[in-house]
């Protein structure tokens, strides 16, 4: 795998960092050389942080942990929500709204309104507003659903926020460190790592890099989501064994369950059975 994930690093540019200028001077053990202005990461180092990210997230969706996604950035906007609805998991890809994890009760009613809006627009009542009041409805529903839609299965707070360029998603980190959750980040050059909890260095500004780091990530999810449904099916299979096995250690006998039977009659309809006999 490592020689192959090299190359696809390579080729996709997870390597090139920002100008020299412009780095963090605690990315300097993540840092390979500097060629040409450049910073080049160091790819082992990225390698070591997309496997200890992968692990981690497959142990959260193993356990049904919620994952969010976010990036917001043009070059990572697409990419966050393909991923992310491929590995079935919420994600932010347009803006992250202040509030979003640390209000999370408003943020829930703001998608419960949009849930209202569509339902509205599914039906006929929408024509009965005036056309001032529909196009108002039509402005807040565009707004709240490019928001908010990729936050719908969010029915609590995430386990785990994975962000591309803390830089750009600072927000999301601060609320994320506020609430004490665990943070992964694919960092480039000129990010401080001590803001992240599993960082992952590489290249934030190529769609390709992007591309290759966030498809892993969506691909651990994926494997702990399938052992998550397997543990939850063997769990099921063990339970109707157990109940088999009641059964025939126990089995209730025909008399017993005629008396039980016999014994939950309405004592009005024996009294009558018995009269109706007796005549």
């Amino acid at each position: 795998m490592a020689e192959s994930l090299v190359e696809q690093m390579i080729q996709a540019g997870v390597h090139f960092g920002h100008r020299a200028s412009r780095w963090n001077p605690k990315m300097a053990p993540y840092i390979y050389a500097r060629k040409n202005l450049i910073h080049i990461v160091d790819i082992r180092e990225t390698i070591r942080g997309l496997l200890r990210a992968r692990k981690f997230l497959k142990q959260i969706a193993s356990r049904k942990g919620l994952i969010l996604f976010v990036g917001t950035k043009r070059q990572a906007s697409e990419t966050i929500e393909r991923e992310s609805l491929r590995c079935k998991m919420p994600y932010v890809s347009e803006r992250w709204l202040g509030g979003t994890l640390t209000n999370f009760r408003t943020i829930r009613s703001r998608l419960s309104r949009l849930e209202e809006l569509e339902a509205l627009r599914a039906g006929e009542e929408l024509s009965q507003y005036s056309k001032k009041m529909q196009s108002a409805l039509s402005r807040e529903y565009r707004k709240m659903y490019r928001n908010l839609n990729g936050m719908r299965t969010m029915a609590r707070l995430p386990a785990c926020v994975v962000v591309v360029d803390p830089n750009k998603e600072k927000n999301a980190i601060t609320e994320s460190r506020k609430l004490g959750l665990t943070t992964v980040a694919l960092i480039d050059t000129d990010c401080n790592p001590d803001l992240v909890d599993l960082p992952i260095p590489g290249n934030d500004d190529s769609i390709r890099s992007i591309e290759l780091i966030m498809k892993n990530l969506a691909d651990a999810v994926i494997e702990g989501n399938a052992s998550a449904a397997a543990e939850e099916k063997a769990e099921e299979k063990a339970e109707e064994k157990a109940e088999e096995k009641v059964e025939k250690k126990h089995p209730v006998s025909t008399k017993a369950s005629a008396a039980q039977k016999e014994a939950q009659k309405d004592p009005s309809e024996t009294k009558e059975a018995s009269e109706t006999s007796a005549t």
